[in-house]
């Protein structure tokens, strides 16, 4: 049985960049690894600031949003976040999304696709990495960056992959995927 893995758009600002670099990435993942790969937009969820009145780590959902987040991430096995970066940090989105659940997270690796300015939203990435080992999952070092991505659309607004991008991927999966086979015995 394949594990899954979610491509994570972290972004929901208007007008952002984040889904043409995640379907590039989900595309290339369906292609390039072992993983039943599914593409997940945070700004579908509208998941509004923390709003759940116990903690997460008791599973006692009140609000419907926060149920339908929860199914989606506990289905996954593995996660690839799409992240850019807003102010040196990771965006708010992200962070809520973590907060809203524990459980789901736990025991899962983790991997981020970067992208924003002349950093590649390499300094989210460290924040990122800090946050979600608090939910025990475990961020791997293998990344892709993208640096100034608009730079790198077509006329219908679709990534044009580098050949970096495409060998990090490769590094990227086939390390998420070593990872996601180990960590699976501990759930």
């Amino acid at each position: 049985m394949a594990l899954n893995l979610q491509v994570i758009i972290c972004s929901v600002r208007p007008g952002r960049v984040g889904p043409s670099v995640a379907n590039w990435f989900y595309e290339f993942a369906k292609e390039h690894s072992n993983f039943d790969v599914s593409l997940v937009d945070l700004a579908t969820f509208n998941l509004p600031m923390y709003d759940e009145p116990k903690h997460p780590r008791l599973q006692e959902y009140q609000h419907e949003h926060t149920k339908a987040w929860s199914r989606s991430v506990d289905r996954a096995d593995a996660y690839v976040f799409v992240l850019p970066e807003y102010n040196f940090c990771p965006p708010s989105s992200f962070t809520n999304a973590l907060n809203y659940v524990y459980k789901e997270w736990n025991y899962k690796p983790c991997a981020f696709v970067s992208y924003g300015g002349i950093s590649g939203s390499l300094r989210s990435t460290q924040v990122a990495k800090q946050l979600v080992t608090t939910l025990k999952m475990m961020p791997i070092l293998e990344s892709v960056m993208v640096q100034m991505p608009w730079n790198l659309l077509d006329e219908n607004k679709h990534f044009i992959a580098n050949e970096h991008h495409i060998s990090s991927g490769d590094s990227l999966l086939e390390e998420l995927e070593k990872w996601a086979k180990a960590l699976k015995t501990m759930r």
